[in-house]
């Protein structure tokens, strides 16, 4: 990988019924910023994104890791 990168993967979803039928169906992603630079403004652009929520912060093999539950 070359950094600064975004990796995600299908986390979850969220099902709404009524009827007991299904409605109303979101995917939820984890997506992960990896810098190394600590200070990046890659973050806060991915947290201004709609149905965005910040999830955690760490520090592996010296990157920067922000991870946040997107729904889309």
């Amino acid at each position: 990988m070359r950094y600064p990168c975004i990796v995600y993967n299908r986390d979850n979803d969220k099902v709404d019924h009524a009827d007991n039928k299904p409605y109303s169906r979101k995917i939820r992603y984890q997506v992960t910023v990896i810098d190394p630079n600590p200070d990046s403004d890659l973050p806060a652009k991915i947290a201004a994104l709609p149905l965005c929520a910040f999830d955690r912060s760490y520090t592996a093999e010296n990157l920067n890791h922000d991870s946040y539950k997107l729904f889309f």
